[in-house]
């Protein structure tokens, strides 16, 4: 018995395989590509982290010095490692007051370095520096350190994790209304 005495020609029974063939290769590869696009939304429902981190204990930070500290971001892969691990610098003031810097410096993101002989964050990328409040103190970047939220709960210091303000946020925008000279 042929296939043409079914009633099926070698030439469709042949286009036919093909067709599924390509419909199995097809498939296979929108896999990864419909992956990729719905990320968001999985790891969105996945993470349901809270974004408020421990530093650790307010005694770990005496008062008058600056100090760095390290947290494991929230949302992380089980193939990111060591590199969900982020630094950043407290500054603590007295009693209560606080400051949580970003180790970034606001120039090109180097990470900065805290020299408290002269009481100054240091790039050594480009050469800026920053005062000890963070403000900008010289060099190529235009602007402070980044700055985290930051809260007191329970004797221990939390920050809020994720992203940071950057110089394009309305909060950070200062319109000069003292007239030109």
């Amino acid at each position: 018995m042929t296939v043409e005495q079914n009633g099926l020609s070698r030439r469709t029974a042949l286009m036919k395989i093909a067709i599924a063939a390509n419909v199995l290769v097809g498939a296979f590869l929108a896999i990864p590509i419909v992956g990729y696009l719905m990320s968001p939304i999985i790891r969105g429902r996945r993470s349901g982290y809270s974004r408020w981190l421990t530093l650790g204990p307010l005694s770990q930070f005496p008062a008058g010095q600056t100090r760095l500290a390290t947290y494991r971001y929230p949302s992380v892969d089980p193939s990111d490692g060591q590199t969900a691990d982020t630094a950043c610098w407290v500054r603590h003031i007295d009693g209560e007051k606080f400051q949580v810097f970003a180790i970034n410096c606001a120039h090109l993101g180097c990470p900065v370095r805290w020299f408290p002989q002269s009481g100054l964050f240091m790039c050594p990328c480009h050469g800026g520096a920053y005062y000890e409040d963070g403000s900008r103190a010289s060099g190529p970047p235009e602007r402070g350190l980044f700055t985290y939220n930051h809260r007191i709960e329970n004797g221990q210091l939390m920050i809020e994790a994720g992203p940071l303000s950057t110089p394009g946020d309305a909060a950070l925008i200062k319109i000069s209304k003292a007239p030109c000279a």
